[in-house]
């Protein structure tokens, strides 16, 4: 009987991994004695195949989760309408509650059969066993052998915790319940006194911009983590995980932050390879509709490297709702992760984003200084002008308000605090964080990134004159162009190099320099244009293009 309740609550099975025995790499992680044994006549071959009863149950439960999340995305129209035609009265939703109340009973029904269709089903009860023993144990060998299941995520038992790293539960500088440390923006009226007459005016400007942030601005900002699009997704989902398990050797990981979101992982290993950029890890920071199983992992795997994929709060098997604050905790437990639990160090970690990622990433570079190299692909500088873009101009307020108070993403204000190598890559075709055409290049605010990136830390070049030319490369609409602009300037990069590494050796490798100082207009332009071109690679194509595994390379450094 315990073991039929087991089945009724247990979660949904989608498929049980090929056994690879004969290609997978010896683990580093000693393996305890078996727990839970499996049956050698096991076949790993297919996907779970559901008996009649739970596959028909499953189906019908399905349907009815999809109704849910379009009543729930409608209800605000639905109530309007029901209050304009007089239906919210007590003696019209008395006996609707009863219909309600029916309808829950039928499912709940529904959900017994299922259950009892697992039962019967061999596969599912030797499941179940695996999952319930590693619940009360998590010994390596548990672990081995449920990671041969791929089932609804919720049920995965936790492999990291925020607080295990002993230096943090040592320190109480690192981050708390509420989360971690963020770079707020400054109050846009400085000399006004906050009064409590003040605080009551900006209340309702307040409640509306909580309001449509909570609603309309999240979905927009970050439409992976509706439920209808995950649903439409999850075959391909499901298949992009087979494929990084099954043949990359992947290991799945749940983590959890310090907001009590759970963060669904994966990394594969190529330590044990023979390439050596397997030693280095690059982690991951997909875009806002973009999912580990079928996102920009797949660039630095092809490249040879170790990777770690993860998914934003509300997407896919992770929990919770992407806000910055929340996607700021979940990259701080993927990266305590990474140097606690997977070995790597901070020296050997690679931050790599594409798109919205950028915040992450940059977040990451700020707060983990000894990060090795960050790679910001199709990424900004700041949301506000893409989201006026998108919004009508009478909005300009509303919306500049809602971004800086629930939904800033600092990208370019973040990535000056960091101090290491970076390299941006712009697609000359891009459409999403363009603010005009994609046509118009200078209106890809992955230029904008670039500038603020260069004006912090070589103030002295990026002055008039190295401003001025660098715009006018960033102009150039092909490579035959920016060679030409390159070239007028007769660039000397030995030259450029011998200052820049003459500079390095007398004040340190800290960021702002004073280098061009006393330097000519011509020098100052030439060095502007030198440091233009190590940190932007342009590559035509648009926003959702793959980028090519043989264009990924380390950002440049002294």
């Amino acid at each position: 009987m315990a073991k039929l309740l087991s089945c009724v609550l247990g979660p949904r099975l989608y498929k049980i991994y090929r056994e690879r025995d004969s290609e997978r790499a010896p683990s580093s992680v000693p393996e305890t004695p078996t727990s839970v044994t499996t049956s050698p006549s096991s076949s790993w071959e297919t996907y779970y195949q559901p008996r009649a009863l739970e596959k028909h149950a499953d189906s019908i439960l399905a349907l009815a989760s999809v109704f849910w999340s379009i009543s729930y995305y409608s209800s605000p129209f639905a109530f309007f309408y029901l209050y304009r035609k007089g239906y919210l009265s007590l003696s019209k939703v008395v006996p609707f509650s009863h219909y309600a109340g029916t309808l829950l009973l039928l499912l709940a029904g529904v959900a017994c059969l299922r259950g009892i269709g697992r039962w019967t089903n061999p596969q599912y009860r030797q499941f179940i066993t695996i999952l319930e023993a590693t619940h009360r144990n998590q010994s390596a060998e548990n672990k081995r052998q449920l990671a041969k299941y791929n089932f609804d995520f919720r049920s995965w038992p936790v492999d990291f915790h925020w607080e295990e790293p002993s230096s943090r539960k040592e320190s109480r500088g690192g981050p708390s319940r509420r989360g971690v440390a963020l770079l707020r923006p400054e109050p846009l009226h400085r000399g006004t006194a906050d009064t409590l007459l003040n605080r009551v005016k900006k209340l309702p400007c307040q409640i509306t911009s909580y309001l449509v942030a909570q609603t309309l601005g999240r979905r927009m900002l970050y439409p992976g983590s509706v439920y209808l699009l995950q649903k439409a997704l999850m075959p391909v989902l499901l298949q992009g995980q087979a494929r990084l398990v099954e043949e990359c050797n992947g290991r799945r990981a749940k983590l959890l932050a310090c907001d009590g979101n759970e963060i669904d992982t994966m990394f594969v290993d190529r330590r044990g390879t023979a390439e050596p950029q397997g030693q280095k890890l690059v982690i991951c920071c997909e875009g806002n509709a973009g999912f580990y199983e079928v996102g920009c992992v797949s660039t630095p795997l092809e490249a040879g490297y170790s990777v770690l994929g993860w998914n934003h709060p509300g997407f896919a098997g992770s929990t919770g709702v992407p806000f910055p604050q929340n996607e700021a905790n979940a990259m701080d437990v993927v990266v305590q992760f990474a140097i606690h639990r997977l070995g790597f160090q901070p020296q050997d970690i690679i931050i790599y984003a594409w798109s919205i990622g950028g915040f992450t990433a940059t977040w990451a570079a700020m707060s983990y200084p000894d990060i090795s190299a960050v790679i910001l692909d199709a990424s900004f500088d700041d949301l506000v002008p893409l989201a006026l873009k998108v919004m009508p101009d009478s909005w300009r307020g509303l919306v500049t308000r809602t971004v800086r108070q629930h939904l800033n993403l600092n990208n370019a204000e973040q990535l000056c605090r960091y101090q290491g190598p970076v390299l941006l890559i712009r697609r000359t075709k891009d459409e999403i964080i363009t603010t005009t055409v994609p046509e118009d290049i200078m209106s890809n605010r992955g230029n904008d990134l670039l500038l603020k990136l260069l004006q912090h830390r070589y103030p002295r070049v990026m002055a008039d004159e190295g401003l001025q030319v660098v715009r006018q490369w960033l102009e150039a609409s092909s490579q035959l162009e920016e060679a030409s602009i390159y070239s007028r300037w007769d660039v000397e990069e030995d030259w450029c190099l011998s200052v820049l590494r003459s500079y390095q050796a007398e004040h340190g490798p800290d960021f702002p320099w004073s280098v061009g100082e006393d330097m000519s207009v011509d020098g100052r332009r030439q060095l502007a244009l030198f440091l233009a071109q190590k940190h932007l690679q342009n590559f035509e194509a648009t926003h959702c293009t793959p980028f090519p595994a043989q264009n990924f390379q380390m950002p440049w450094h002294l």
